[in-house]
């Protein structure tokens, strides 16, 4: 008998972050790619876990999440962006922020709807579509400074168009959406059946002064929203793989059908831990200019470098041209640095499914500062 599978994803392969992290590894290369730190994270969380697995919190705590942690969200969000919400209706506990955009394109696309996104993009959202049998309307930021050109959005919509797909602090250029954006966004979306799904997972990682433009402060976006969050990038715990989503009522309801025959429910202690460890407002208020110290500290060092910054407002990351260095490709350029410099990067064009050559690529400068100091050493050998 001969097994066969009809791929749902048949274009994907394995993603640029698995290679790159794989290359370091062989060559023993500084890995700033993958975005995640190489620091401890703050002991206070890890011994409240700790606490809450000697006491016992080690079974099923609610689908929707552990209801203190919950409550202390909606608190949160209420102080930050002045909304109600309700924890009760609007408000999962899931595993991660990825799985939550995941589950919110599964929770409203039908096969042959379209979602429009931007590109560069994180590299879920494409086949998160797809698998979904829908289409991905893919629409390019303008190079350098990588805003959305909101003539062509208006240009892409149609009766097909389902959900618009948005990324502030953006992932990988560390842009920001501003006033101007929002108002767009809102007159696009004014008496349509359009849904938006917001990835806000690096929304404390906002740097100079900036401020963070949360869906949640928009009523008349909110309403047909479903925004996204992490708690791997608010405290320094990728590895933990827990987030959340928050939508209204209506839509949350079916966001919870597709969330309870998948994951079902949450890893306990870390979130008897969090509900405890979220009243201290500033381990994450504190976050943006932690952050903003490292993004200097790296910049810095680079400046007796050729690479050439291109600014950075959030995120983990900061795009730097080598225009002046290479002319190779992305791919090729960011393999050969791994192989003969040493430090590991991720190609921007990695980010379009389309061949993309600015000849930039993404540095992720939430590391310690010896870790920066080695990588940006090693770069000036170019």
């Amino acid at each position: 008998m001969h097994l066969s599978i009809q791929s749902k994803l048949p274009n994907v392969g394995t993603t640029i972050f698995t290679v790159i992290s794989s290359l370091a590894a062989e060559h023993k290369a500084i890995n700033l790619g993958q975005g995640f730190p190489d620091f401890l994270m703050d002991e206070r969380l890890t011994s409240l876990v700790t606490a809450a697995m000697n006491n016992g919190y080690n079974q099923y705590v609610h689908m929707n999440g552990l209801p203190l942690l919950r409550e202390r969200l909606a608190e949160k969000m209420h102080d930050l962006y002045g909304t109600d919400v309700d924890p009760e209706m609007q408000i999962t506990i899931t595993p991660g922020g990825t799985y939550a955009i995941y589950t919110a394109f599964t929770t409203i696309l039908q096969k042959g709807d379209e979602v429009i996104v931007f590109e560069p993009a994180y590299d879920s959202y494409i086949p998160n579509i797809e698998v979904n049998g829908a289409v991905a309307i893919r629409l390019p930021l303008s190079f350098p400074d990588y805003r959305i050109n909101w003539a062509d959005v208006k240009n892409a919509i149609n009766e097909k168009t389902k959900a618009i797909i948005i990324n502030s602090p953006h992932n990988p250029t560390g842009s920001l959406l501003q006033e101007e954006d929002i108002s767009a966004l809102q007159e696009i979306v004014k008496d349509t059946g359009i849904f938006i799904i917001s990835d806000e997972v690096y929304e404390h990682l906002i740097f100079d002064g900036k401020q963070h433009l949360s869906i949640l402060k928009y009523p008349d976006l909110y309403e047909r929203s479903f925004v996204c969050f992490s708690f791997g990038k608010a405290y320094h715990c990728t590895g933990w793989k827990l987030g959340y989503c928050v939508a209204p009522p209506a839509l949350m309801k079916e966001f919870r059908k597709v969330h309870q025959f998948n994951c079902f429910t949450c890893n306990s202690p870390v979130q008897f831990a969090l509900a405890e460890f979220i009243t201290n407002k500033e381990a994450y208020l504190g976050l943006g200019n932690f952050l903003q110290s490292r993004r200097d500290h790296f910049s810095s060092a680079m400046r007796s470098t050729k690479f050439k910054p291109l600014p950075s407002y959030g995120s983990y990351f900061q795009l730097y041209s080598y225009a002046d260095i290479s002319d190779e490709n992305e791919f090729d350029f960011a393999v050969r640095l791994t192989k003969e410099y040493g430090v590991a990067t991720i190609p921007v064009s990695a980010f379009y499914k389309s061949p993309v050559e600015n000849k930039v690529v993404r540095f992720c400068f939430a590391k310690k500062t010896a870790t920066l100091e080695a990588a940006a050493e090693k770069l000036q050998k170019i």
